[in-house]
C-alpha cells in the first residue's frame, strides 16, 4: 500500500509559518487584511467563506467579510471592488465564486487589482505565471498548495512526467505551469483526449481535477506514482469522495491524497500563506 499524504498536517504546518509572519509583520506596523466579498445566499460558499474567515483570524489575519444581496448588479459589484483597490490597508481581495447570473465573473476577476488578487486569476497574473517570471506576483491557491505538499513530501520533479486530468483555469491549467516551471515534463487530458488511461498510466505525478466521482481506476495508475486527488464529489451515498477510487488505487500509488483531509486543507491554508504574502510585497 502506498503511503497517504496528510495534507491536514502540511496544512498546519504552512498556517504555524504563516502565523509567524503575520506576528512580524504586526511589530513593522502592517496588519495583512483580506477581504472577501460574497454575494448572495449560496449555502456552499457561505460555509466555505466562514472556514476562511475563521482560520484567518486564529492566525491573527484582518478578515473581513462583505455580504451582498443576491440582486447586486455588476455595477454595484464593480464600485464595490474599485472602494477595496484603493484602500491601501486592504492587501488581498477575492470575489467568492460562484457569482449570480447577472454578473460577468471574468469581468469581475479582470477588475481586482493584480497586486491584491489573492486568488491568482487575474490575467496579468497569469501570464506571469506561464512566462515563469522571476517576479512576485499571486498564484492560484489549489495548485500552489499542491505543490506546497508535493515538496514536503520529497515527491521528485525535475524530469518527472506529470499528467493533469482537467484543464480549468483555477486548476489545471495553472498546475500544468508549476510543474512545468519546475521542470516536469507535463501532459494535459480532458474530455476530448481519447482512451484516458493510456496518458495516465504513464504519470509519475497524476493531479485529477475533474468533478467526475471514481474516474481514475487502479488500472489507470502506474505503480509507484504520486496520486493527487483534487475532486470533492458525493457517492451515491452522499458520502463525500474524490475523482480517484481510492481504495482501488491506494495499493498501487506510491503516494496518494485522500479525500477529504487531502488537497482541500492546502487550498485555505495556500491562501492566507498568499494573503501575508501579499502584505509583505505591498511594503
Amino acid at each position: 500500500m502506498g503511503d497517504i499524504i496528510d495534507g491536514k498536517r502540511v496544512a498546519s504546518d504552512i498556517n504555524a509559518q504563516t502565523k509567524i509572519e503575520v506576528e512580524t509583520l504586526k511589530k513593522r506596523g502592517i496588519v495583512p487584511t483580506l477581504v472577501v466579498v460574497i454575494v448572495g445566499e449560496d449555502n456552499a460558499s457561505k460555509i466555505y467563506v466562514r472556514n476562511k474567515h475563521r482560520k484567518a483570524v486564529q492566525l491573527g489575519i484582518n478578515s473581513v467579510v462583505r455580504q451582498l444581496p443576491a440582486e447586486t448588479t455588476q455595477d454595484e459589484l464593480l464600485a464595490v471592488i474599485a472602494e477595496y483597490n484603493q484602500d491601501p490597508t486592504v492587501h488581498a481581495l477575492m470575489v467568492q465564486s460562484p457569482l449570480p447570473a447577472q454578473i460577468d465573473e471574468p469581468a469581475i476577476t479582470r477588475a481586482i487589482s493584480p497586486v491584491k488578487d489573492v486568488d491568482g486569476f487575474h490575467p496579468i497574473n497569469v501570464g506571469k505565471l506561464l512566462t515563469n517570471a522571476q517576479l512576485n506576483f499571486p498564484v492560484s491557491c489549489t495548485p500552489k498548495g499542491i505543490m506546497s505538499m508535493l515538496r514536503a513530501y520529497n515527491v521528485p520533479l525535475e524530469g518527472a512526467h506529470a499528467v493533469i486530468v482537467g484543464r480549468s483555469n483555477i486548476v489545471g491549467r495553472p498546475m500544468a505551469a508549476l510543474l512545468l516551471n519546475a521542470n516536469a515534463t507535463v501532459t494535459i487530458v480532458h474530455h476530448h483526449s481519447g482512451d484516458l488511461s493510456q496518458y495516465t498510466k504513464t504519470a509519475d505525478i497524476l493531479v485529477v481535477a475533474t468533478g467526475i466521482a471514481h474516474l481514475i481506476k487502479r488500472g489507470d495508475v502506474k505503480p509507484g506514482a504520486t496520486v493527487i486527488d483534487v475532486g470533492m464529489d458525493r457517492d451515491e451515498n452522499g458520502k463525500l469522495t474524490g475523482d480517484v477510487d481510492f481504495d482501488g488505487v491506494k495499493d498501487v500509488a506510491g503516494l496518494i491524497t485522500p479525500v477529504p483531509g487531502g488537497v482541500g486543507p492546502m487550498t485555505i491554508a495556500t491562501l492566507l500563506q498568499q494573503t501575508v504574502e501579499l502584505a509583505k510585497w505591498s511594503d
